[in-house]
């Protein structure tokens, strides 16, 4: 059963990690409608190894220009220049982007997501509900962003203070329900990109923070120990997530060069709605 319940938490990461839906909602979500409580796929560890899983799926689909950033960031450091070069001015605009979610994730993730993710109990009903105004909130931001702006701008032309901004939103996510994808890419949107080079730029940015909160769950597990489940669980959830948020990106980038962004505002005011139905029915 824990089998079938990590693949299919692989393939919901896997398919809203991308998606301005929220990744880390779902992972709390999926096990409290159906009361998963199995603390080998409740505990925030089985949600990093996860994302460690799209991780991959981003860093695969963006090969290319992985090698060719990482190049003019190593090349603009040994001759002292980033004017003239795109990639070079690129690869600068991601780390200096990532330091405010950097700096929001070391001081305060752990403390938030703490309250989502109990193991061996099911999340509490105050916490089900401040997720779902979570959910609306940033729906209402995204329609906001996708209807207030011309949405003409390329990726190329992103200036030092559209970066602060963005990575500034990208801090945001900490709080599940967000979302790391939904932040950024709505104030990419907020600045006037396109909506494909906004979610280009959003993707980019996000792989280095979510590398840095993997290696350090990473180490904690490998402190602490792997239970026999968690061997067996966190490559299976880690595979079936790579692959699926891989296939996510292509469709995602293709959809958004010819439709706007609205059907995930409407999606996340039914998911809102529907967690409040079912924490009341409940209660």
């Amino acid at each position: 059963m824990e089998i079938i319940q990590a693949i299919i938490l692989g393939i919901v990461q896997g398919l809203t990690e991308y998606i301005p839906i929220s990744s880390s909602a779902h992972l709390i979500i999926i096990p409290w409608l159906f009361n998963w409580t199995d603390p080998a796929i409740t505990s925030l560890s089985f949600d990093v190894a996860l994302h460690l899983g799209t991780l991959v799926a981003v860093l695969w689909f963006f090969a290319r220009d992985w090698v060719r950033l990482i190049r003019a960031w190593f090349v603009s450091i040994k001759e002292r220049k980033i004017a003239g070069d795109p990639d070079r001015r690129l690869a600068w605009f991601i780390v200096l982007g990532c330091i405010p979610g950097g700096i929001a994730g070391v001081l305060a993730e752990s403390k938030i997501d703490q309250w989502f993710h109990q193991p061996n109990t099911p999340i509490n009903k105050n916490a089900i509900l401040v997720l779902a105004i979570i959910i609306l909130l940033l729906a209402f931001a995204l329609l906001i962003a996708e209807k207030s702006a011309k949405h003409t701008r390329s990726m190329e032309g992103l200036t030092f203070k559209d970066v602060v901004i963005i990575g500034l939103s990208q801090a945001l996510a900490i709080f599940p329900g967000v979302s790391r994808s939904g932040s950024t890419i709505t104030a990419g949107l907020a600045l006037g990109l396109k909506r494909e080079d906004a979610a280009r730029f959003s993707f980019l940015l996000g792989a280095p923070i979510i590398a840095g909160a993997g290696a350090k769950s990473l180490i904690d597990l490998i402190q602490a120990g792997f239970t026999g489940n968690e061997l067996i669980l966190f490559p299976i959830g880690i595979v079936v997530a790579a692959i699926t948020g891989y296939f996510c990106i292509k469709y995602l980038l293709t959809y958004l060069q010819k439709h706007s962004t609205d059907i995930f505002v409407y999606y996340r005011w039914a998911l809102a709605g529907l967690i409040v139905l079912v924490a009341f029915l409940r209660a």
